[in-house]
């Protein structure tokens, strides 16, 4: 067992709210490196939030909750009773919330897509002018793809503000509106293990989709990381916080020297991009969460 494999002092447990391909692989490969970890059904849990000790659950945990809200606020009350948390409360808020991501990177010099804000229907329109035809219009909160859809004229962005203001759920009445990259029909899904890429892949959108989620029906094939991505990926770590990312970049130049990073996920998904890269993606998680310190340890002595 190499040292980055050794048995850790802390016991690590898998937050879950439905297991999903990518936590069976975390939990075998965890298992592989002589440790059993503690599955934790988020559904299950009554949490106290006074001061008394959870010592029934693990003194580390990987959030993989697929509910956004269910994860971060497990995470949040997890935290306040000493448990660590990988991604941790904040990071997961950040990711959560595409607004608050955008508005981050923009604030540090990340190149991102244009993006404006609106909290009305009625200003709506105004912001999608700004923006100007095609855009693409988001929730605020999702995954998926769900509800991105692009928005090529004014009666196309006339009738997706009503059916959105038509909904009644308070969110649908935040307009998050980003122009829509001239890229090539691809985009870069990207894996981030603490300081270090330990993936990059291409995600092809299904026949007759603009979409690349691979849930969607789109395909990976292998990315090479190349100095510029590498420099723009570390930068949103260090930005967002470092953990597991799932970072998703697009290519605004046909030679790829020039990268926009559109979203960063807190509970990435990487099924996909496993089968277009050469090293276990979920190994190098089960060895992040064996001894993060010496990860940061190591960025430390460089």
């Amino acid at each position: 067992m190499s040292e980055s494999q050794s048995l850790p002092s802390k016991s690590i447990g898998i937050l879950y709210d439905r297991v999903r391909w990518e936590e069976k692989e975390i939990a075998r490969q965890l298992e592989i490196r002589g440790i059993t970890p503690n599955m934790v059904d988020a559904k299950a849990l009554v949490l106290p939030l006074d001061t008394s000790r959870f010592d029934h659950l693990p003194q580390i945990v990987l959030d993989r909750c697929v509910s956004y809200y269910r994860g971060a606020n497990v995470a949040s009350v997890f935290e306040s009773h000493g448990i660590e948390v990988i991604n941790s409360c904040r990071v997961l808020n950040l990711c959560g919330n595409k607004l608050e991501t955008s508005q981050l990177l923009a604030k540090r010099g990340i190149p991102t897509p244009k993006t404006v804000v609106a909290f009305s229907a009625e200003s709506a329109m105004k912001a999608i002018e700004s923006i100007g035809f095609p855009c693409v219009m988001k929730p605020i909160v999702g995954s998926w793809g769900r509800q991105v859809v692009p928005v090529r004229d004014k009666e196309t962005a006339e009738a997706f503000i009503e059916m959105r203001e038509q909904n009644g759920d308070s969110m649908q009445s935040i307009f998050y509106i980003q122009e829509m990259i001239n890229r090539p029909p691809r985009d870069i899904r990207c894996i981030a293990v603490g300081h270090e890429v330990v993936a990059s892949v291409y995600r092809y959108a299904a026949v007759d989709s603009w979409k690349t989620n691979v849930a969607l029906g789109g395909h990976t094939e292998p990315c090479k990381l190349t100095s510029e991505l590498e420099e723009t990926l570390l930068r949103t770590v260090e930005t967002i916080g470092a953990g597991v990312l799932g970072i998703d970049v697009m290519e605004r130049t046909p030679d790829s020297s020039d990268y926009v990073v559109h979203e960063v996920n807190g509970t990435v998904e990487f099924k996909g991009a496993q089968t277009s890269t050469e090293h276990s993606i979920a190994g190098r998680i089960a060895d992040y969460l064996v001894n993060p310190e010496k990860e940061q340890l190591s960025q430390n002595q460089q």
